[in-house]
């Protein structure tokens, strides 16, 4: 099934030369179908570049998904134009009474500031909050995955002594490979790392409602899982694109930065020969696994009938399986 996206976004064209199938909202409102209501915080400042990364994913499952995008009122973007925003983008306060049946919260460039220096802290606080009684399942990425750990749980950041950059090998931690979320993962695989600070070990094992489910020997924590699966905490970044850590390191290195060479990242650890991609196939698992068991076979075919659990109301069994099955 296809993407449902808004009419003109610039990832429509871009998708399509790579036969992703995607229509716009004019085509998909002749459909009889209730598509999965997804929704996007985009934090990162290139919004564009994230926008078709995610939606990249998005599109390796069966399912129709119609994706909306959210923004800051207490904070405006500098990386994008003004017109990108006002058409695609909507203010979290005009989205507060809608529910939707996942969430993406995504990384930001502010993990050098305390959580409550950030300028928007207050209101993604509130957002935080939000999740939890109108979203089915909420995935953290990056930086909103130590943001949310740190309000939901107050789990602390650490800032490192260099920054985690290239590519780690992770693997399933120990009694937690039959869970849905890593159906058809390898024994070991490969995610994208970009950050300044960590979350520890130590810290999220003294709170027994939270899972630590995958890490890397070399980069720590990757997945912590919470409330069933409503909430996936992600310090990787498994939806980056190939060139996504090249052209990072090239702007780092123009602006004189102290940067190493991303790990494991270049082939034979040369510029000029261009990555070894190595993550893709798992970053399309993670995101289809999480669309099929734990937005999907979660949420109710009403929406607007949640009550925050599994709702009991004749209407509000799955979503009708004759329609929707992904089998």
């Amino acid at each position: 099934m296809p993407l449902n996206l808004p009419d003109k976004l610039p990832a429509i064209d871009i998708l399509k030369e790579e036969n992703i199938f995607v229509i716009d909202n004019s085509r998909a409102s002749t459909q009889d179908i209730r598509p999965l209501k997804i929704v996007i915080l985009n934090l990162m400042p290139i919004k564009i570049t994230t926008e078709t990364d995610l939606i990249r994913l998005l599109s390796n499952s069966p399912l129709q998904i119609e994706v909306s995008f959210m923004k800051l009122k207490s904070h405006t973007s500098k990386n994008t134009p003004i017109e990108h925003m006002k058409a695609f983008y909507r203010d979290f306060e005009c989205m507060r009474n809608e529910k939707f049946d996942g969430m993406i919260i995504t990384g930001a460039p502010v993990e050098h500031l305390e959580f409550e220096d950030v300028n928007y802290w207050d209101e993604i606080q509130d957002i935080f909050n939000w999740t939890r009684t109108h979203v089915t399942s909420t995935l953290y990425i990056c930086w909103a995955a130590q943001a949310g750990l740190y309000h939901h749980y107050g789990i602390p950041k650490y800032p490192l002594d260099k920054k985690m950059f290239g590519i780690f090998e992770h693997h399933i931690c120990e009694g937690m490979s039959k869970l849905p979320i890593f159906r058809g993962f390898d024994d070991v695989f490969f995610v994208p790392h970009s950050r300044h600070t960590e979350v520890r070990r130590a810290d999220i094992e003294k709170h027994p409602e939270l899972t630590i489910i995958s890490e890397s020997d070399d980069s720590g924590v990757h997945i912590v899982m919470a409330r069933g699966g409503r909430e996936f905490y992600v310090t990787g970044h498994s939806e980056y694109s190939p060139y996504t850590l090249d052209t990072e390191y090239r702007r780092d290195l123009g602006k004189g930065l102290p940067i190493d060479m991303p790990k494991n990242y270049y082939r034979d650890n040369d510029l000029e020969k261009g990555p070894l991609v190595r993550w893709r196939s798992t970053a399309n698992l993670l995101f289809s696994n999480w669309l099929n068991y734990y937005v999907y076979q979660e949420t109710p075919y009403d929406i607007n009938c949640r009550t925050g659990a599994a709702c009991a109301c004749v209407q509000c069994t799955h979503l009708c399986h004759s329609k929707y099955d992904p089998a």
